[in-house]
């Protein structure tokens, strides 16, 4: 039996939305737990939390973080990142005057720029993007999201991006066709299986609020769940899609995220570079705590 330190927080929620919700445990070492005890409490909070972060002191970084869905172990979860790298520098008066943090995943080591004294934020370097060559058919995408092949945007291209998580980045055509789209979970957890991704994310660059560029939808059935509130990960992935075919000129932009209309939840994402081979995506924003204590794990 473990006694775990365990807390419970929602990742980008603002006063006008829910955020996404993680768990996070704090553990003494990286081996505290064996990788069938994470799922196993991962296993546990299905339904209650879409993902699982435990967090232990790293060596040769601050931290190293590990990543459990209900289904299995996640290379990378940018909103559980969010959640205990805001939860972190929240608590301690010395990681406040650090303006950069260093953490460790299961694939790479990532750089954290601290803004929690102006802004109660931090920025993740999302891992550096692969771009893949495979062309996905749209009448399969239309298929498997159960859409119209007008709802697809055409004269953007379709592509799978890797900025953490391997990404199918498709573009759609309007507000209310990103809005609409209601797919079932098994036949888009084969769909994605079948071409080999993690996420999908959906983007129009129509939104409802003024100040955001664009307004996204990610579905993550092949961990467990159908769609992912807001995502650290999927957004990195849109970003670096959007440097690569000339989209964007990496200054700071706001993304509007759910299937809601009028409480979307907020992600940032910047790049310190425009060249392709060179740039790193930043994504961030803030986290609220919603519950502290102990997790007895049996």
């Amino acid at each position: 039996m473990h006694t775990l330190r365990f807390k419970k927080i929602d990742a980008f929620a603002s006063q006008y939305s829910t955020g996404n919700p993680a768990a996070v445990v704090y553990l003494d070492s990286a081996e505290k737990l064996s990788s069938a005890e994470m799922l196993q409490l991962a296993k546990e909070l299905k339904g209650f939390v879409s993902e699982v972060g435990y967090v232990s002191p790293g060596t040769d970084t601050d931290y190293h973080l590990r990543y459990f869905s209900s289904e299995r172990e996640v290379a990378f979860c940018g909103h559980a990142t969010i959640a205990i790298l805001n939860d972190i520098v929240a608590n301690s008066e010395a990681m406040q005057e650090k303006s950069i943090l260093s953490i460790s995943t299961m694939t790479d080591r990532l750089m954290v720029e601290n803004r929690y004294k102006s802004e109660k934020s931090v920025y993740i370097s999302a891992p550096p993007a692969r771009f893949s060559s495979k062309n996905i058919s749209i009448t399969d995408i239309v298929s498997a999201f159960n859409c119209h092949i007008n709802d697809i945007d055409q004269l953007q291209p379709i592509q799978i991006v890797n900025g953490g998580l391997e990404t199918l980045i498709v573009p759609i055509a309007g507000l209310e066709s990103i809005l609409s789209v209601t797919p079932d979970l098994q036949t888009l957890n084969k769909f994605c299986i079948q071409i080999g991704v993690d996420i999908i994310i959906l983007y129009s660059s129509e939104t409802v609020a003024q100040e955001c560029k664009y307004r996204t939808r990610v579905f993550a059935p092949t961990f467990g769940y159908l769609e992912d509130p807001a995502t650290g990960s999927g957004n990195s992935a849109l970003g670096y899609y959007l440097l690569k075919h000339g989209k964007w000129d990496g200054e700071m932009i706001k993304i509007e995220q759910n299937s809601f209309r009028d409480s979307p939840n907020y992600v940032q994402i910047f790049s310190t570079e425009t060249d392709i081979e060179n740039c790193q995506v930043w994504f961030g924003g803030g986290a609220v705590l919603r519950i502290d204590g102990v997790y007895i794990l049996c």
